[in-house]
């Protein structure tokens, strides 16, 4: 982990996290957490990486999320190169579950 992050302080928002268990329950915690714009980058760079995952061309990206080019190329970085295979096991792990039910629907 980046050694600039508070190792004490990630934790405790990374195991607050894992508590929650609905799409709602994670919507209400992110919206008190977080403020729009914040939410909004967020869910923006989720998307870029999906799209790159995907193999969209960056014009799409731009097209479909109005994400900046360098945005897309720091996410495609993180992707592909410096990442912790996070976007990866998330994907993985939601395309798993539209197999099965969407997990946490309430």
């Amino acid at each position: 982990m980046n050694a600039k992050l508070d190792e004490e302080n990630l934790n405790y928002l990374f195991k607050a996290i894992t508590t929650i268990e609905t799409v709602e329950e994670c919507r209400r915690f992110f919206e008190d957490l977080c403020t729009v714009p914040e939410l909004n980058a967020m869910s923006r760079r989720l998307m870029v990486a999906k799209l790159l995952s995907e193999n969209t061309v960056y014009s799409e990206i731009v097209g479909r999320t109005g994400a900046s080019t360098a945005t897309i190329s720091r996410v495609n970085r993180s992707l592909n190169y410096t990442g912790c295979d996070g976007y990866s096991l998330v994907f993985d792990r939601m395309n798993s579950d539209e197999g099965n039910g969407e997990k946490g629907e309430q």
